[in-house]
């Protein structure tokens, strides 16, 4: 189904004057759907930003309706198919893999459909059925998460099945492998990321992984170190700050932390200690280094063709691509409708984030940060959700300040109501723990970074 290791001697390159539409035509489709933003409606999307944007408009009137019934779908159909183990189910091995699932799992999915209906009806205690903890998943993240995978889920076969992957990788490995000592075919992973949304990229590197092309440090490294929110939300996040106004300098500076960020992590731990081995039953599948009679061009090319000449039928991809939307939709959406919950409400209505961010504030005023105070939880809290620390630091008088948490903020990268639920749930073997860590570790590298930008450079 995907390409096996080759002998680089014996794979001969396309005879000439053939044109490789297969090749060709899903690459630039593909190209224009995930990695080129358009201007509409006073934004930057890309192609599938406009048509998951398209589909979320039409399905509004309902959306939260479909998922709520989802997720109780998923609840039930779990537990029933995990403790019954009828044969109807276990017979197909597809369909057993969607909803016969480890007993935590389960217990995970079970409490997102509880939360989900209890969200919906508004019944419950208000700390968790409030817009500002599972009202704000619900109706807010879910609709979005939701769209985003099933349009992604539908077309990544073009980026990742018809050669784009082993063009770019051969041509980036590079400047990709001894700088962040990754395959040169992740450079895909961090445009779509910066291009288009960060959860292309993770849903890239999940299926990349899964099938042979990154290492478990290699992908563990990516989808912490290179998902940096796209430019689009950048702006969403420098407008509720009030820094529309230097949005250019501002997008520049994460960049800048994310970089150095991405430099330093795969070589610390926690991820230079986890190893370099392949995913369990799918062999190393990529082999980038230019053999000898060939230049960097020709043998990405000759790698790109023989790729999209095996690639599967189009009945065989919608038949994938369905069946990872339904996991998606059965089995992602749920655990961030727990996890997410649980962690807005502990960022809303507890001090757990005032009382950890104390040592922050000496810190802050030493780098002469104005309102260190109001600061040192917004630094923190963004752990919990991507849009907690602008919202906390909007209402901060200093604009250096403020420019500094909404930095920091992009930096980190990892948000446990999204991101870190989606890791946690793949088979990326990285852990709670060590995205906490990493969380931490970048929040200790960027700021000052961040920092010393926003003294010396931009204010």
């Amino acid at each position: 189904m995907y390409e096996k290791d080759v002998n680089p001697e014996v794979e001969s390159t396309p005879q000439p004057g053939g044109i490789p539409w297969k090749f060709i035509i899903p690459s630039l489709i593909g190209i224009s759907l995930f990695l080129i933003p358009f201007p509409y409606d006073g934004q930057w999307l890309v192609g599938i930003g406009l048509m998951a944007e398209f589909i979320q408009n039409t399905a509004a009137p309902f959306l939260v309706e479909l998922l709520v019934i989802v997720l109780a779908i998923s609840a039930i159909l779990s537990a029933y198919a995990t403790l019954a183990k009828p044969d109807w189910i276990t017979e197909k091995p597809r369909f057993k893999e969607l909803v016969v699932i480890h007993p935590f799992w389960l217990i995970v999915r079970i409490i997102g459909g509880i939360f989900a209906v209890m969200v919906y009806f508004q019944v419950g205690p208000a700390w968790l059925i409030s817009d500002a903890s599972g009202g704000e998943v619900l109706n807010g993240l879910l609709p979005i998460l939701a769209v985003w995978t099933l349009v992604m889920g539908m077309l990544l076969p073009l980026l990742v099945d018809f050669g784009l992957m082993e063009w770019l990788g051969t041509m980036a490995q590079k400047i990709m492998r001894p700088l962040f000592k990754l395959p040169g075919r992740s450079a895909v992973d961090a445009l779509a990321s910066w291009m288009g949304n960060n959860m292309v990229s993770i849903l890239i590197t999940i299926n990349q992984y899964e099938n042979g092309y990154y290492s478990k440090r290699e992908s563990a490294v990516i989808v912490t170190s290179f998902t940096i929110t796209s430019i689009g939300f950048a702006l969403i996040i420098a407008t509720i700050l009030d820094l529309g106004h230097m949005f250019v300098p501002f997008y520049l500076t994460v960049t800048a932390g994310v970089l150095v960020a991405a430099l330093i992590c795969p070589r610390i731990p926690p991820l230079s200690r986890i190893s370099n081995d392949y995913y369990e039953g799918a062999d190393k599948q990529i082999e980038e280094e230019v053999p000898n009679g060939y230049t960097t061009l020709q043998w990405a090319y000759t790698k790109a063709v023989n790729k999209a000449e095996k690639a599967d039928s189009t009945g065989q991809l919608i038949n994938r691509s369905i069946y990872s939307a339904l996991d998606i939709w059965l089995g992602m959406l749920p655990v961030i409708m727990s996890i997410g919950t649980i962690a807005m409400v502990i960022a809303e209505f507890t001090i757990l984030f005032d009382i950890i961010s104390y040592p922050l504030i000496p810190v802050l005023e030493w780098m002469q940060i104005p309102e260190a105070a109001q600061a040192a939880p917004a630094l923190l809290v963004g752990f919990a959700d991507m849009f907690l620390p602008a919202l906390l630091a909007s209402g901060i008088e200093s604009e250096l300040t403020r420019f500094v948490v909404g930095a920091v903020s992009l930096t980190q990268l990892i948000y446990l109501s999204e991101i870190g639920v989606m890791l946690i749930r793949s088979k990326i073997p990285i852990n709670f723990w060590q995205l906490l860590a990493l969380f931490l570790i970048r929040t200790i590298i960027t700021l000052p970074i961040v920092v010393v930008i926003a003294h010396f450079i931009v204010f």
